[in-house]
């Protein structure tokens, strides 16, 4: 029943609570407050560039939180698909709406593990001739990362779990939990089961 996907009820899938809502609000400011002082004599303008669909709360707040002039703009970007690792087919669900020539780019994202999708993205809007492109993640995960990425901007560095809410999602659900969690694992564990039992 649909009433049972209440917040209450997906509470009773995480393990534990990694980052609340007062220490996530205190440290989006924070980012936002830095991202404001880099970029406060640029000339070029700056496009903050929401990654679709996990970063969006994130990308919200951040922006409510840089004081500079900007742009937004929405990218589609999928490799994860309803799993739990990133399946490394990447697939743009959505292009940018505006031109990035001579702009600052800043894409707002909300965890980095593996890093290839991110790679493969600062790769694709590199050669459409941005002055720079930086990344404002929310999460990082270091110990997963698959390529050599950073983040330019980090709000957290998460142990090697699988987390949810803030916009973080498994499988669509859990996005709208207003903390950082771990999902527990026999949560993602039952449901790779009845999928390999269907096969």
């Amino acid at each position: 029943m649909a009433e049972n996907w209440g917040r209450a009820f997906m509470a009773q899938n995480i393990s534990e609570v990694l980052y609340d809502e007062d220490v996530i609000a205190a440290r989006v400011a924070e980012l936002g407050e830095r991202i404001s002082r880099d970029y406060a004599d640029s000339k070029e303008g700056i496009i903050l560039l929401c990654v679709l669909k996990g970063a969006c709360i994130f990308f919200s707040d951040l922006a409510r939180a840089i004081t500079v002039h900007f742009q937004m703009d929405f990218l589609g970007i999928s490799s994860y698909g309803d799993g739990t690792r990133s399946s490394g087919q990447v697939k743009f669900t959505k292009d940018l709406d505006c031109n990035i020539d001579g702009r600052h780019v800043i894409i707002a994202e909300d965890i980095m593990d593996s890093g290839l999708t991110l790679s493969h993205l600062t790769r694709v809007l590199s050669a459409r001739n941005p002055a720079s492109i930086r990344i404002c993640c929310l999460l990082d995960k270091p110990e997963r990362r698959e390529c050599e990425i950073t983040p330019d901007y980090c709000g957290f560095v998460v142990p090697n779990k699988f987390v949810v809410g803030y916009g973080l999602d498994y499988a669509g659900e859990y996005r709208n939990l207003p903390y950082v969690g771990v999902l527990k694992p026999e949560v993602y564990m039952d449901a790779l089961a009845q999928s390999f039992s269907h096969k």
